[in-house]
């Protein structure tokens, strides 16, 4: 797919499209130091099973996907590669020689257990200016991972951002809860942001993910001016126990249900 057809099937989508995050096969194949079970693999059956692009952190650490698993997947899909990463000296280099459909750059510490927040642009707008512009320059689009706020989304546009994924952990944490107040109120915190995004720049692309699940994913994916979520953890959790492909199937189908 042409970064072109991408951006004209936006005015015209009305679902979100799933990107699938497949760290978490390369958490289980690190935990016993094997070559098994294959993110490659995985990324294969998930583009089979209906996602529409693959995600992927190659975090510093490299505590789950590893370079190599970076290059074989490029090699092999044939969706749309996300490539999640720190904005670094060494993580620019190795975007700039794989190319991937999409960078989204997000804030990593070494002790977090996962990502814990939304990158601050506003206070680094010089320096990812910069830093998007080099990963433009090969082809490659840019989305930031920012909290839903309106000085990051605007930050996010002065940066020349083409996408920006809105985080939804706090979303997620309190649907944990019985707290309906607090989880109405992080959902219309979410649509005003993707409302204010979308009066800043209408070309800007509006993701969102983190935490999301097949419980708590239908409010967000009814989100008018979502272009796609990027989910994870929750898939590959239910792929223990229905399979990958199946995993997929039932989260598509809890994102697009009509009621």
């Amino acid at each position: 797919m042409t970064n072109t057809s991408l951006e004209s099937s936006n005015s015209t989508q009305k679902k979100p499209l799933l990107g699938v995050n497949i760290d978490h096969v390369a958490t289980l194949r690190q935990a016993r130091g094997v070559s098994y079970p294959s993110p490659l693999d995985a990324a294969l059956l998930c583009e089979k099973a209906g996602a529409d692009g693959i995600t992927i952190h190659l975090r510093e650490d490299r505590r789950h996907i590893q370079d190599s698993d970076v290059y074989e997947i490029a090699e092999q899909l044939t969706t749309r590669m996300n490539l999640e990463m720190a904005a670094t000296t060494e993580m620019l280099a190795i975007a700039c020689q794989v190319k991937p459909f999409w960078v989204c750059l997000v804030p990593e510490k070494r002790a977090e257990l996962t990502t814990e927040g939304g990158l601050d642009v506003a206070g680094q707008v010089a320096g990812l200016t910069e830093y998007i512009r080099t990963l433009q320059t090969v082809g490659t689009k840019v989305s930031l991972f920012i909290d839903p706020d309106d000085t990051q989304i605007s930050a996010a546009i002065s940066c020349g951002a083409d996408a920006v994924e809105l985080h939804t952990g706090a979303y997620a944490e309190v649907c944990l809860t019985e707290d309906t107040g607090a989880q109405n109120a992080e959902l219309k915190r979410i649509k005003q942001a993707v409302a204010f995004a979308q009066s800043m720049d209408h070309k800007l692309l509006v993701n969102a993910g983190h935490g999301l699940t097949r419980d708590n994913v239908k409010a967000i994916a009814q989100i008018e001016g979502i272009y796609e979520l990027n989910i994870g953890h929750a898939l590959i959790a239910d792929a223990i126990f229905v399979g990958i492909e199946q995993a997929i199937v039932l989260m598509k189908n809890a994102m697009h249900e009509d009621n």
